[in-house]
């Protein structure tokens, strides 16, 4: 017999044409800041049936799109990658393309879209060595930046909406506990999917190139790096189960490259070399032609001064005579 959670759902009605036609409109405007896992990043509309379906249930009933992106934790704890623990012009830059491809939507579908943060820095700020303290004081200059910039289509969630003000060791091991894989399911994944494969790696060699001071040998640092990069999986599935049960119906995006196909869409922030680099593990340069690439912060101060904006260090721009 079925158990009491089980659910029987009719199957969705295929779309009209006209719903059919401006989700793959707004699928195009999504397509040129994929954030792709493949070697070959192109792929047509029609390779991503699961953001299509979830498009077409606000489309049909001509209401706001509503996008969810699990990011902007908080700074990496390396200097050397970054000017400091707040939020700097990678960010602003980033929260300004969201909004405006949020407004690029709306150019093809009236009722637009909103984009909602889902700030992960609480979920898992204990196993990247990150303060709590710190962690908010980010998140709360993200929210204030984000009114700043009058960014009115973005919103943010985090842990404190959730949970309040109970302590955050209780908000993470209670999220943990309902929401998380067990570690020999995850460690089952890691070994049978490619795709799993190369996010564990992604996030073991994050968390050893953030380490800093840690007493013991590289190979011993790298061992804690694996260990805890399995915690860090857990609680990031754990956070993605918790957004989609505040936000069942959004169309579910992704900083982290995703083969086509998948339930959550690989979204690019700012260019950069390495396609796992985000705003808050880099600094960002301006290059001469205007351009803008994320890198660590020791690559950037020798290619550029240090720009600061309100008396905070901001960004660097590119020196011409640099090599």
């Amino acid at each position: 017999m079925p158990t009491a959670d089980a659910r029987i759902t009719a199957p969705s009605p295929a779309p009209t044409p006209s719903v059919a036609r401006t989700c793959g409109a707004i699928l195009e405007l999504l397509l040129p800041h994929r954030r792709a896992s493949e070697p070959n990043a192109a792929a047509p509309a029609s390779a991503f049936p699961h953001q299509l379906r979830r498009l077409a249930a606000f489309v049909a009933h001509d209401e706001p799109i509503v996008l969810t992106l699990p990011g902007f934790p908080c700074k990496s704890p390396n200097p050397a990658k970054v000017l400091g623990h707040l939020p700097d012009e990678g960010e602003r830059l980033s929260l300004t393309f969201l909004d405006a491809l949020c407004a690029e939507i709306q150019k093809v579908h009236a009722p637009g879209a909103r984009l909602v943060i889902c700030s992960d820095g609480h979920v898992f700020g204990d196993l990247i060595g990150v303060p709590d303290e710190h962690i908010d004081a980010y998140s709360d200059a993200l929210s204030a930046m984000i009114r700043r910039e009058e960014l009115d289509r973005l919103g943010t969630f985090d842990l404190r909406d959730v949970l309040g003000d109970l302590p955050y060791d209780v908000k993470r091991a209670r999220v943990h506990e309902e929401y998380a894989p067990t570690l020999d399911a995850l460690r089952a994944e890691v070994h049978a999917d490619e795709h799993t494969l190369r996010l564990y790696r992604g996030i073991t060699r994050f968390l050893v190139d953030d380490a800093t001071g840690f007493p013991g040998t590289r190979s011993a640092l790298q061992r804690e790096c694996r260990r805890r990069a399995y915690g860090v999986i857990q609680r990031s599935r754990a956070w993605g189960e918790l957004i989609a049960a505040h936000h069942p119906r959004s169309v579910r995006l992704s900083i982290h490259p995703q083969p086509a196909g998948a339930a959550k869409f690989g979204i690019r922030l700012l260019d950069s070399r390495d396609v796992w680099t985000t705003p808050w593990h880099a600094s960002a340069l301006r290059q001469g032609d205007g351009s803008w690439e994320l890198m660590p912060r020791s690559r950037a101060e020798g290619l550029g001064r240090l720009v600061r904006r309100d008396g905070a260090p901001s960004h660097f721009e590119s020196d011409p005579t640099s090599n």
